[in-house]
């Protein structure tokens, strides 16, 4: 251990300050193969959690929703476990390394998410493949919102063959949920493979996805500025007025003035998993005849986090009917986040016979697996002529 006194000028004054140094972690030996360190999927289907960790004292993985599995030490330092066969799909895992959570920093899929705490594992065989099939485009646009007063990011996929002088596509605007980012709907809900791969069986039509920033951070509506008891009350309702604003007035104009889409309500529509649920919600429903197809998949509600417009618009079931093509809802039944919510919506929904789809996913809680297979099913509804 040694004693070290870095510089700093400070100003125009040079200043010594103490700083103790530690010894630097552990590396995996060069003697060997990195593969015998990091995780791994195996032939079979089964994953190989592997950690280099010869300090620590106890590690864990926790897989999905299942529980924690022990991890046991091996003479090198190498913590490792192996699971059972697993369905070919992307699982989220974390490390617990002496109550430390971790992300494994062995690959290089962390989860997108705002405070990154867990990383992605892909068990090959689905839909969610790259598959050798023709793939659309993915860009990352920066833009200037005007109703936010900054530079904001959003994903635009357009389809294979897609030009400057295709014939004007219709566009689905995807949002993600709390805590998520802009790529989580890329990475983690893998909509780009979805796609393509949905496009290369002639299941859906071709369209232009938007997947825009879910979490706008204006001033009233910072995730991390709020108590989480207070979300609903403050957080949920403000932003979602915000993003609402950034779509009508900023996205909506963006894509028209840039891309070649369709100018109509029946060549858009909105969707979005849990917040983006809500949020979806309340766009779609704000601006009758902007969208023609609405779905919200585990999403938050009018139930707990009221909105004026969509009271409005649910209180003329009539103009809903006429103005959207499909409005679908989905939820797992064992959700406890968003369960109220989804109950709540429905209620609403069959009390004033308002036309809708309802798909509950039998077993499944708040979670990928029922996001990516609803976001599959909508896709394969919107657009038809």
């Amino acid at each position: 251990m040694r004693l070290l006194f870095p510089l700093f000028i400070v100003a125009g004054c040079v200043m010594s300050v103490p700083a103790l140094a530690l010894d630097a972690p552990a590396s995996p030996p060069a003697d060997r193969p990195l593969k015998d360190f990091v995780t791994s999927v195996e032939k079979d289907g089964s994953i190989t959690f592997r950690l280099f960790a010869p300090a620590a004292k106890a590690v864990s993985v926790a897989l999905g929703s299942h529980d924690p599995m022990a991890m046991q030490r091996g003479d090198d330092g190498t913590w490792s476990v192996k699971t059972e066969v697993l369905k070919p799909d992307l699982y989220e895992y974390y490390f617990n390394i002496d109550g430390f959570r971790s992300i494994d920093t062995g690959t290089n899929a962390p989860k997108p998410q705002r405070q990154v705490n867990t990383s992605l594992i892909l068990v090959p065989g689905s839909i969610l493949d790259t598959r050798n099939v023709p793939h659309g485009d993915l860009r990352l646009v920066t833009l200037h919102s005007k109703a936010l007063k900054s530079e904001r990011q959003m994903y635009v996929y357009t389809p294979p063959g897609y030009t400057d002088s295709s014939k004007p596509l219709p566009v689905l605007y995807l949002y993600h949920g709390f805590g998520d980012t802009v790529g989580s709907w890329v990475a983690q809900g893998r909509a780009p493979q979805i796609l393509d791969n949905l496009l290369a069986e002639k299941k859906i039509e071709p369209m232009i996805v938007v997947i825009p920033d879910t979490e706008t951070d204006v001033p009233d509506a910072i995730a991390e500025n709020t108590l989480g008891a207070d979300l609903r009350k403050t957080f949920f309702p403000n932003n979602a007025i915000a993003a609402d604003r950034e779509l009508v007035e900023d996205l909506i104009p963006y894509m028209k003035k840039h891309y070649r889409v369709r100018d109509t309500g029946d060549g858009r529509a909105i969707a979005g998993l849990s917040q983006g649920g809500y949020q979806a919600l309340v766009s779609g429903l704000s601006h009758l005849g902007t969208f023609g197809w609405v779905a919200t998949f585990s999403g938050v509600s009018t139930t707990t986090v009221p909105n004026k417009a969509v009271d409005a618009a649910l209180n003329e079931p009539a103009k809903i009917n006429k103005a959207l093509r499909n409005f679908t809802v989905t939820v797992g039944s064992k959700d406890q986040v968003v369960g109220k919510d989804v109950a709540g919506l429905k209620v609403t929904l069959e009390e004033k016979k308002i036309v809708h789809e309802y798909h509950e996913y039998p077993d499944l809680q708040h979670e990928m697996d029922v996001w990516r297979p609803s976001l599959v099913a909508f896709l394969e509804k919107i657009f038809k002529k």
